[in-house]
């Protein structure tokens, strides 16, 4: 099934939109139950092995991103976000029944293995879509507003779940909508037809897999994956750093606790909006431009934050950072779209998103040294507003146009001379993906 003229093609936004919910759902749970597991003193659990189990999760977000997103090259975008829908949403079901901390933090771990790679197979499914229409930017931003609902939903959740039945109806609670989900997503979700072209291009699959990987660091493309790790490192050291450690630099700053709590409130407030813009501005400038602004701007407004103003203006900066740091970070995802071309579109969109799982890693290490040092504000704004110039200045060495490298197979050659031609100016035909 393609969405070219197929009545399911409709289905692709919701049901990738779910699934990206209850990604962030499953991403957020420890941190809603962890203090009641170490309130409690289940499994003997302490502050170091809680930090082992939650590092476990991220390190398998990681191995799934870098493994699933060549899969999905290989057997297609709609059978591997099943699988990763269905993996994690298992594996989260049995943490509810997890013995010992060991067993929770294996589960943890599996679970991290679909959520890494659920991301960038939704993303390239919905981008691949829409492309035909002018929206893939847009279509990407708006799809990453499911995280950030299943984030709230699972605070929402945890105030009315764990005083009543327990920590473990929560994640009894986070597996529960796949037994509608994956049934909807078998039914009705179409793949990629620019997937199917580019499969049978390749020929078999040990070559499409082969292939995938080899695109990445090869000719124009080899530039274009060094400048998406690192940008991508950087912008989620920044996203995971700000949601940590925001409201305690705040504390540190003289702020009162309830105003620190109500920023990052405000931080991710703005988040979903700036999301909901940042596409449509993608979508009409070039998503090559959007996203060098959105990281300049998301740095003005992180250095804006060392200075000491009224309540009201902080709010404001806040919410403006909110805008353009998380934008900024999913943008790259979407530009990854335009610029590899669709046989190895998954994959690139799968090795960045696993390279900047390190930097999620890094950036609570970060901010953690610099509040113990004491010098998190203003030093630490600053130390992040360098890190947002970087970021631009590693995604201004991307060319705009996506280019497949040399081959030594026609078919290489073919699925690469499909590769996104990204917009030069609004009103030019946007973001035609035509694989």
């Amino acid at each position: 099934m393609t969405q070219t003229g197929n009545p399911h093609g409709k289905w692709v936004q919701p049901l990738c939109w779910t699934a990206v919910l209850l990604d962030g759902f499953d991403l957020v749970v420890l941190g809603v139950v962890l203090p009641v597991l170490l309130g409690e003193q289940v499994w003997g659990l302490t502050a170091g092995t809680g930090a082992a189990v939650s590092t476990a999760g991220l390190v398998g977000m990681m191995i799934g991103a870098l493994a699933i997103g060549t899969v999905t090259d290989v057997i297609g975008r709609r059978k591997t976000l099943i699988l990763s829908v269905a993996i994690f949403s298992l594996c989260t079901l049995l943490c509810a029944f997890a013995p010992s901390a060991l067993i929770f933090g294996a589960l943890r771990f599996l679970a991290g293995l679909g959520l890494g790679g659920c991301l960038p197979t939704a993303i390239s499914l919905v981008a691949e879509t829409n492309a035909e229409r002018g929206r893939a930017s847009s279509a990407t931003t708006l799809v990453m507003t499911g995280y950030h609902a299943g984030a709230v939903l699972t605070s929402l959740l945890g105030l009315l779940l764990i005083p009543q039945l327990g920590w473990r109806a929560m994640f009894v609670a986070g597996a529960l909508p796949a037994l509608v989900l994956v049934p909807l997503m078998v039914r009705y979700l179409p793949e990629s037809a620019s997937f199917e072209r580019a499969r049978a291009a390749a020929g078999s699959t040990a070559a499409a897999a082969g292939n995938a990987v080899r695109s990445l660091f090869q000719g124009k493309l080899l530039r274009a994956t060094i400048a998406f790790w690192v940008s991508t490192f950087l912008g989620l050291v920044l996203v995971y750093g700000l949601n940590t450690w925001l409201p305690q630099i705040m504390r540190q700053a003289g702020y009162p606790l309830g105003d620190a709590l109500g920023l990052l409130l405000t931080l991710n407030v703005g988040a979903v909006v700036g999301l909901l813009i940042a596409g449509r501005v993608a979508d009409r400038t070039g998503v090559r431009k959007a996203v060098i602004g959105w990281f300049l701007g998301a740095a003005v407004f992180l250095a804006l934050f060392s200075l000491r103003m009224p309540t009201l203006g902080l709010y404001l900066v806040v919410f403006l950072a909110g805008c353009f740091v998380f934008s900024a970070q999913v943008l790259i995802y979407a530009y990854t779209q335009h610029i590899y071309p669709p046989h190895a579109r998954a994959t690139g969109l799968g090795w960045t998103a696993g390279m900047g799982r390190i930097g999620g890693i890094t950036g609570p290490l970060l901010g953690g040294w610099l509040v113990s040092a004491g010098i998190a504000y203003p030093w630490g704004f600053y130390m992040f507003a360098v890190f947002g110039l970087l970021a631009a200045v590693a995604v201004a060495a991307v060319t705009g146009r996506g280019a497949a490298p040399e081959a030594g197979s026609a078919a290489v050659a073919e699925a690469g001379s499909a590769a996104v031609v990204e917009p030069e100016a609004p009103g030019a035909s946007r973001g035609a993906a035509r694989a």
